[in-house]
């Protein structure tokens, strides 16, 4: 095993980082407490070439491994989840499922927009009955002549208002449960797709999070994505990899919180010294540094599994279980460091302890890591 970053992950990883700091750092408090999306500071992301960081350069992407995307998620998540979460879902979801299960047409007219940054993607599995149990969608894609027509209502959607094209599942055969959902490209432009009120959330409130409503949304037949009775086993297999990119942003948030304290703790003087020479204190900096690397080596397996073709499920959901728990034990510890300062906003550590909540939750709640990672142990 080789532990050691190629230059060009290096590269990578400063590049992510000096972005982070210089555009995505400016700002950032303000744009959580008046919910704003960071429009700019994304679409400069697509330029650098961070929205489509793994999609093949002949459809306009970066061409880049798994390890690099990790890489990149962790800087950019050091200092605005709202942001790396807008990196994740057009990476590891809209790329990677269009990329991998798409159409050359379907390539050439979505793809290039979406790795370029011209467009920006959603994902569209959960509704008010189907968040864990993805199984129960009610939204349906009846089969016309030469189009579905959809109905129904998805909830809790990532750049709900924001983007520009929409990866939908939706059940056709109703008989079929699982086996008759098909996923289809939705265009936000067509008629009778609205986008409903943006959600006040506890975290990653820069984030463009919506509900959607489809009211006899025509979508022509190409634009269903694989052969018919796909569209489940196209989320499950998206959103394993789309785990790794959560990992990543818990990962990425734990250890912003802990370069914070870090940094706090040589500055501030209790008793006559810096509070890290207090042991109190030390023995929570240890625990936060050891619990990050263990957290980074998982994102790294997974990552690593996936650029070698291995079955990433088991890894990436080890990663995710794992990584988004440290990020929550990690910020309350950050802001426990900082005492009174920890409570208010411009210390950030307050903040990224909201933020590291919801990576417990979204592509798969911790149980249902829990369910993937105990299969694989009783089925092996």
């Amino acid at each position: 095993m080789d532990f050691n970053l190629t230059e060009e992950h290096i590269m990578i990883r400063d590049a992510a980082r000096d972005f982070a700091q210089t555009e995505l750092l400016p700002g950032v408090i303000e744009r959580d407490n008046k919910q704003e999306f960071p429009k700019e500071q994304i679409k400069k992301m697509g330029e650098l070439g961070f929205l489509g960081m793994m999609v093949d350069p002949k459809y306009g992407g970066s061409g880049l491994d798994s390890i690099s995307y990790v890489l990149a998620m962790e800087e950019i998540s050091k200092i605005d989840a709202s942001a790396s979460v807008v990196m994740s879902v057009n990476n590891s979801l809209v790329c990677w499922g269009l990329e991998q299960f798409g159409t050359e047409a379907q390539k050439e007219k979505y793809l290039t927009k979406l790795a370029t940054g011209q467009a920006i993607g959603a994902f569209c599995l959960s509704e008010p009955e189907a968040g864990s149990d993805a199984t129960s969608q009610k939204t349906t894609a009846i089969e016309h002549d030469d189009y579905y027509l959809l109905n129904g209502t998805k909830n809790w959607i990532t750049n709900g208002n924001s983007a520009d094209f929409y990866l939908v599942m939706a059940q056709t055969h109703i008989g079929k449960k699982h086996k008759g959902i098909n996923a289809f490209i939705v265009e936000k432009s067509w008629e009778g797709f609205h986008v409903g009120p943006k959600e006040d959330k506890l975290g990653i409130r820069g984030s463009d999070t919506h509900s959607l409503q489809f009211n006899d949304v025509k979508i022509p037949k190409e634009n269903r994505i694989g052969e018919d009775g796909f569209g489940f086993k196209f989320a499950m297999k998206t959103i394993a990899g789309g785990r790794i990119g959560i990992a990543s942003q818990a990962l990425g948030i734990a250890s912003g919180a802990y370069e914070l304290a870090l940094k706090y703790s040589k500055e501030r003087k209790t008793f006559g010294t810096e509070i890290c020479n207090h042991q109190a204190i030390a023995f929570k900096l240890a625990d936060m540094a050891t619990q990050i690397e263990a957290a980074r080596h998982l994102c790294m397996k997974a990552a690593w599994d996936k650029d070698n073709k291995n079955d990433y499920t088991y890894s990436g959901a080890m990663a995710k279980l794992f990584a988004s728990q440290v990020a929550m034990d990690t910020t309350v510890e950050a802001v426990q460091i900082h005492g009174g300062n920890g409570f208010v906003k411009e210390y950030h550590v307050e903040r990224l302890m909201r933020d590291a909540k919801i990576t417990q939750i979204y592509e798969g709640t911790s149980e249902i890591q829990k369910i993937v990672i105990s299969r694989r142990l009783i089925d092996a």
